[in-house]
């Protein structure tokens, strides 16, 4: 199922549906207006961005234990605890060497760091596949596949040579959710398989969409 909303600068009318449209979207360059024109165009600084290293394994297994320890109570907390520092002082150290190594033969690739811990551990668990290494136990506790059951699955390609994408969910009770922000208007493809509504959730990016719009115009939420 592959619902669309699109949320574009004509009048107003239901947002379901291929070509519907919604919203005025306001693209002038006054002040406190939701869209401005730029001359310089989207990917100008793209071969100028710094490329990013690969962060410090000690420190992607931090950020991925605070991302853990909302989500788990105390003795699932210290179990995984207790599997992700035996592997950063074990079978990890030597992963990571190689990833390293890896990415310093690649310039032309770029990990992202920041808070981000996933595409790090991701990395070095292909690594494992690829060596034919046992699954360290990281990699199988419960708490490392809950948290990587991602229900929401985003992605963007704005572009003047597309004009709406999209795919499928990553997981089988999710949603795909491919969305565009343009001068003139924003739209989102939303797919799913069986079992999850993709055109009840669209209403709810729907409702969302129109709050944020409300807000701005100092328009009171709509219950």
């Amino acid at each position: 199922m592959v619902p669309r909303l699109l949320l574009r600068a004509w009048p107003r009318g239901p947002a379901i549906g291929p070509g519907a449209p919604c919203r005025s979207l306001s693209a002038d360059s006054r002040p406190g207006q939701y869209l401005q024109h730029s001359i310089v165009p989207t990917m100008h600084y793209q071969d100028s961005l710094p490329r990013l290293p690969i962060p410090k394994l000690e420190d992607t297994i931090r950020r991925y234990l605070n991302a853990q320890k909302p989500l788990l109570n105390d003795g699932q907390f210290r179990k995984t605890e207790q599997f992700c520092k035996s592997f950063e002082n074990g079978i990890g150290k030597e992963l990571h060497k190689q990833l390293v190594a890896r990415d310093k033969q690649n310039k032309h690739t770029s990990y992202i760091s920041g808070q981000g811990f996933d595409r790090h551990l991701f990395a070095l668990r292909h690594l494992v596949a690829a060596k034919g290494i046992v699954l360290p136990e990281l990699y199988l506790d419960p708490a490392y596949e809950r948290i990587n059951h991602n229900i929401l699955s985003t992605s963007t390609l704005s572009s003047p040579a597309v004009n709406l994408g999209g795919f499928a969910p990553v997981v089988p009770d999710g949603f795909g959710i491919g969305y565009a922000v343009h001068d003139d208007w924003i739209g989102c493809n939303v797919s799913s398989y069986p079992g999850r509504n993709a055109r009840e959730f669209l209403h709810c990016v729907e409702k969302s969409l129109e709050d944020i719009f409300d807000a701005l115009e100092g328009k009171s939420i709509k219950a």
